[in-house]
């Protein structure tokens, strides 16, 4: 698939860059914010044919044993977050509404907005799609204004975690407001049952289908792990399949591509709430100013994850 798309980077004094450099070093969370024309942009881009076609650019192999396709509630505060990666190549990861002042927020994982230990390479044209199932998008497209990441994973690849801030809907509501959102907690400790859901890029489903692995946690080298064998987004305690609610614990950060029976996730401790609080007092209803300048970027053939 091959599309075109261009986000040019304005020039600043160079004295204001290092200012603003000295002053993101001692700030440990990095907010990264996209103009109302890129918004713009994001959802005249993602058309339902683009959304459908970019599942058809990847395989990962057949969709695992553990993993099954979720046919209970409708899980709407889950969906696909579609967007143009650094390399210019559209692709996408799963994301969850959750609770927060704006009733704006979005979880996912950091690794879905910019790449690790890398501050230029980031993401552009991102566009949360809840409820999304085989080409239908129930509940609209909610265009990322704001994407909040952990300094830690901008500079040393750690803390694989990020908050969105996204617009709101064509009609003027709310994220929450539409799809409601789950509830999330810090400094949990790990163990229990989790219910791990994603838009996994593995065949037959390639991202058309929401799919659940369900787990017990337990720590591992400072991260927790669930035995799992799917590409995923948000780890939910105390899930009720009736009403698709639970807790969020955790969102997916890696699959052990070797031996894929295992997901693990960042324990959302001190860092990550400082990163889910900044997003969720920003406000979703009125223009922000870029706070990062982003690098040219054009789209490409193809798809990496």
């Amino acid at each position: 698939m091959v599309g075109t798309a261009l986000v040019l980077a304005a020039s600043i004094p160079a004295t204001a860059v290092a200012g603003q450099t000295r002053a993101a070093s001692a700030d440990p969370v990095s907010v990264m914010t996209y103009t109302a024309k890129e918004r713009q942009e994001a959802l005249a881009y993602w058309t339902p044919a683009r959304m459908k076609a970019v599942g058809k650019s990847v395989d990962l192999g057949p969709t695992g044993p553990k993993a099954k396709p979720w046919q209970g509630t409708a899980m709407k505060t889950v969906g696909r977050l579609f967007f143009v990666n650094a390399n210019g190549a559209d692709t996408w990861c799963t994301a969850t509404s959750v609770k927060s002042a704006n009733r704006s927020a979005v979880m996912t994982a950091a690794h879905c907005v910019r790449r690790g230990s890398s501050p230029d390479n980031t993401n552009i044209l991102m566009v949360f799609v809840p409820g999304y199932t085989k080409g239908k998008t129930p509940y609209g497209a909610f265009a990322v204004r704001t994407a909040v990441t952990p300094r830690s994973w901008e500079n040393d690849s750690a803390d694989d975690l990020s908050t969105l801030v996204v617009d709101t809907d064509k009609s003027g509501r709310k994220l929450t407001d539409v799809v409601d959102g789950q509830d999330i907690v810090f400094n949990r400790p790990v163990g229990g049952t989790v219910s791990a859901f994603g838009y996994s890029a593995t065949r037959p489903q390639l991202g058309e289908e929401l799919l659940r692995c369900v787990g017990t946690a337990k720590e591992k080298s400072g991260l927790q792990a669930i035995p799992c064998d799917m590409s995923g987004g948000p780890w939910l305690a105390d899930f009720n399949a009736t009403t698709g609610k639970g807790v969020l614990v955790s969102v997916n950060s890696s699959l052990d591509s070797l031996t894929p029976t295992e997901m693990q996730g960042e324990v959302l401790g001190a860092t990550a709430k400082k990163v889910y609080e900044r997003a969720a007092h920003s406000r979703a209803d009125a223009e922000t100013r870029m706070t990062q300048i982003r690098p040219p970027i054009a789209t490409q053939t193809g798809v990496t994850r």
